[in-house]
């Protein structure tokens, strides 16, 4: 029987062909974004009980009351906004399942979705599939070819009639990119009077350093009222492999979020759920204490690398560092990305993969989310080449 592919130019995703080759050659994996320590031992207690005293059992469609409330809480004090814990928030199976479940419930064949390069590579498939049009706008970088930011007036351009959704990845990944603080009302007096939905990644919410603030949409009365923001807990207690993560969106937004969500996956994980709304309840202090953890991540690698011939500045958000390697070699950096997993053991993540059209340089991304000795064994590789 022939098939016809649905994605017929899609291959395996980066992640999976970076960790299997450090896998294969006993690389330092510093490529797929899971951080090498546990999560807290309290929370992990709340889980086991949870296991052995009957959590085992569906959840809720929308998840287990207790969790949305804590999401609720956890969004007020961060945000300012006040979620409906009925009708606006809904955990989903990782920020994964979150994105193309809120994709699928808003694009129509032959809408257009703008996508900023580097773009997370989830994004453009599940367009696809939905019969959507990826419109991709590249960030603009800076003279120092650092900082890379929203080109507004690039946005602006590709906006059209057809043009139904802007996907938003802030703080993003793979660069660290913040939002500045007029970004949302450039925004929205862009998208004003149009038909313009917005879906926000907002993974990586939780770790901004330098004291900078994250900038949600949720934050901003008027762009909220067109918004699904995603954001999922992997990232925030140290779990990616839970996959846990929520939609936040305005009631009409929600009820058609949950309409795909629920033929996705319907419930997650019940035990997850209860387990996590008992620790982060009690201890609602973790989420404000991340971003110093991460920091110190960062700052321990960036000083590491003081010696090396890549040029960086250190990242603003995320727990990703980019290096330049410019001065050290001109390869594509995909090819130069697995050739130095092979030989010198350090593996990382190219980012012109995440382009239409390649801008980004001499550029690979690197996890610094890793324990102190991982970081200076792989900084120490580093500083040979």
């Amino acid at each position: 029987m022939r098939l016809s592919s649905k994605l017929p130019d899609v291959g395996t995703t980066i992640f999976t062909v970076m960790s299997r080759l450090a896998d294969e050659t006993g690389a330092i994996n510093l490529s797929q974004g899971f951080p090498g320590f546990d999560p807290p031992e309290a929370l992990t207690d709340r889980i086991h009980w949870h296991l052995t005293n009957g959590g085992n059992q569906y959840a809720p469609m929308d998840g287990t009351p207790a969790l949305r409330q804590v999401i609720a809480d956890k969004n007020l004090f961060f945000q300012g906004r006040s979620l409906d814990v009925d009708t606006e928030i809904t955990v989903c199976a990782g920020a994964t399942e979150g994105l193309f479940s809120a994709i699928s419930a808003v694009v129509h064949p032959g809408d257009e979705v703008i996508v900023l390069d580097p773009a997370y590579d989830s994004y453009e498939p599940a367009v696809r599939l939905s019969g959507g049009i990826a419109r991709h706008v590249p960030l603009r970088i800076d003279d120092n070819g650092h900082d890379f930011h929203p080109d507004w007036q690039r946005i602006g351009d590709a906006i059209n009639r057809k043009t139904r959704l802007l996907v938003l990845n802030f703080p993003h990944n793979p660069t660290g990119a913040v939002l500045a603080e007029d970004d949302l009302d450039t925004l929205a007096d862009l998208i004003r009077d149009t038909r313009c939905l917005l879906v926000a990644d907002e993974v990586y919410e939780h770790i901004v350093f330098d004291g900078e603030a994250h900038r949600s949409l949720l934050s901003h009365d008027e762009l909220w009222e067109r918004s699904l923001v995603i954001s999922s807990f992997g990232k925030t207690v140290h779990a990616t492999g839970w996959k846990i993560g929520y939609c936040a969106a305005p009631p009409e937004l929600t009820e058609e979020f949950r309409r795909v969500h629920q033929f996705t996956t319907f419930s997650v994980s019940s035990p997850m759920q209860h387990g996590l709304a008992d620790y982060l309840g009690s201890h609602p202090g973790w989420c404000r204490d991340l971003p110093a953890f991460y920091e110190h991540k960062r700052d321990l690698f960036c000083k590491l690398l003081e010696d090396s011939r890549f040029r960086l500045r250190p990242a603003r958000s995320t727990f990703f560092q980019i290096l330049d390697y410019g001065g050290i070699s001109d390869e594509i950096d995909e090819s130069l990305a697995k050739r130095w997993t092979r030989e010198i053991g350090v593996a990382s993540i190219p980012l012109t993969v995440f382009c239409e059209t390649p801008f980004t340089g001499t550029r690979l991304r690197f996890c610094f989310g890793k324990d102190d000795a991982t970081l200076e064994a792989a900084a120490e590789r580093l500083c040979r080449l």
